[in-house]
């Protein structure tokens, strides 16, 4: 994060906003990234010169987030929005369109809660072009399109947070304009009547230095919103924050997983160090070795520069002196594979993944029951994270719903009932917990139309339709074989 744009907000805004909780996210972003230059390069020497080297490393930080990702928003989850025309202009006739799909949301949004995840804090700003304004306030505009931006902690800054919710926030993102580095500025502010105004900046970024800059033509400063409905949407994980001055941001995965990043790259260093310095070495009297033209000294039949190396050889009690000598390094496979299995155990099990979620020791198959067995912890944090996932959607579809009632004059329902159905088949049985739906439904414990709803994401209404169809049509069949 800038630190000179905090400074520009408080001074400007009147605001006392910290900047030292950006440290942190700068530190988890390059955990993230998989090198953290105090921990993964080092300085060493060997008498004679001075090296540098980078340690070996698996990058895990990436790894957790996206697994977290992949569990909790994948391709599977569903939106069911009750109003037709609502779901249409969401999601469209194929949930592939409407707003979200013009958007990409399903692929965005995965990457977003990837870097929630790794930053703590994501969010989706919604923004609106081609928006008819009248002195700041906003028009009926059918022609009107909504854009969605997906933003990082390090670019998010709360201004306001009541009982742990963001209400106030600017957000902040950078780019390139004509070779020229830009910085772009938006704060979400409530006025006196509840109201959500907008207001847009733009700077110039050279040499940490912010020099305001005019916004391009056609563009308002200024929007009033009229409305006390958000039009962002933030996602953090469901993770109590123990940081000090964190500005209402949420906390990492990470976090309190760091010393266990470190044991595995420490382990996979060593394991990666002992291959590359365990090549057979063959030591050789220099007598036997010819020298080139130019001075060079070869050993015979040399294929490979570090095999050889050329020694004064020992004299044995005999005064004999040996020709060669060879020396071949113990690789350690075994010690080090246990090393780096451990480190992964426990990493696992600090990032709220289970600790036997990554293996690499040719594990057997196990049975269903001991499979859910071994991942309660997953299970559990999971379904601790949907929650705020939940959240996260739903307020995201209200927002557009709202955007695209009042403000492009779309026909439905903005109050229709919104769902959100999660794939949880990666962290349950799900062939078994199908199977007990089915057999309730036989025993009469659940409708026909509430399986319908879990297990294809359909809304009450058509899946009461599509159970009439399908059961008017099991009594034309039955009907026509006892005509015949």
């Amino acid at each position: 994060m800038n630190t000179q744009l905090i400074s520009w907000i408080n001074s400007n805004l009147g605001y006392n906003i910290s900047a030292e909780y950006y440290k942190k996210i700068g530190l988890w972003l390059d955990w993230w990234r998989g090198y953290c230059k105090p921990f993964h390069s080092f300085i060493f020497n060997n008498g004679k010169k001075q090296f540098q080297r980078d340690m070996y490393t698996l990058k895990m930080g990436k790894k957790v987030c996206e697994d977290w990702a992949s569990i909790l928003l994948n391709s599977k989850t569903k939106i069911v929005i009750e109003d037709k025309s609502a779901n249409i202009f969401v999601q469209g006739e194929k949930e592939t369109g409407g707003v979200l799909g013009a958007n990409g949301f399903w692929v965005q949004a995965n990457r977003l809660v990837e870097k929630a995840f790794a930053t703590g804090t994501g969010a989706v700003v919604l923004h609106v072009q081609n928006v008819k304004t009248d002195g700041g306030s906003l028009e009926i505009s059918p022609e009107a399109e909504i854009k969605l931006n997906y933003i990082s902690a390090d670019m998010i800054i709360p201004i306001s947070v009541d009982n742990g919710k963001i209400t106030e926030v600017a957000f902040a993102s950078e780019f390139t304009e004509k070779g020229k580095k830009l910085l772009k500025l938006e704060t979400h502010l409530l006025d006196k009547q509840g109201n959500y105004v907008i207001k847009y900046y733009r700077f110039k970024a050279a040499n940490n230095v912010l020099e305001p800059a005019e916004l391009p033509q056609d563009t308002v400063s200024e929007i009033n919103t009229g409305c006390g409905v958000p039009w962002f949407s933030i996602i953090e994980p469901n993770i109590e924050n123990d940081v000090e001055d964190n500005n209402g941001l949420g906390i990492s995965v990470l976090h309190g997983a760091i010393d266990a990043l470190k044991a595995v790259d420490l382990c996979f260093n060593n394991f990666c160090s002992d291959y590359y310095l365990g090549a057979k070495k063959v030591f050789m009297k220099k007598d036997l070795a010819e020298t080139t033209e130019d001075g060079k000294t070869v050993a015979p039949d040399d294929v490979n520069q570090q095999l050889f190396m050329f020694v004064k050889m020992p004299i044995d009690d005999k005064g004999n002196q040996a020709l060669l000598q060879e020396f071949n390094p113990a690789l350690r496979t075994e010690e080090n594979t246990k090393g780096v299995q451990s480190a992964l155990d426990y990493l696992s099990f600090k990032a709220g993944l289970g600790n036997k979620h990554y293996q690499f020791n040719g594990a057997t198959a196990v049975t269903a029951t001991q499979y859910t067995g071994d991942k309660q912890d997953l299970i559990q944090n999971a379904h601790k994270h949907y929650i705020v996932v939940e959240e996260f959607m739903l307020s995201l579809v209200r927002a557009v719903l709202h955007v695209g009632k009042h403000i492009m004059g779309a026909d439905f329902d903005e109050n229709t009932k919104v769902e959100v159905n999660f794939d949880k088949s990666v962290i349950i049985d799900e062939a078994a917990e199908r199977l007990q739906d089915q057999q309730d439904v036989r025993d009469g414990l659940m409708a026909k139309w509430e399986y319908r709803v879990k297990w294809y994401g359909e809304t009450k209404d058509k899946a009461k339709q599509i159970i009439a169809e399908i059961e008017d049509g099991q009594q034309v069949d039955l009907g026509f074989e006892d005509g015949g």
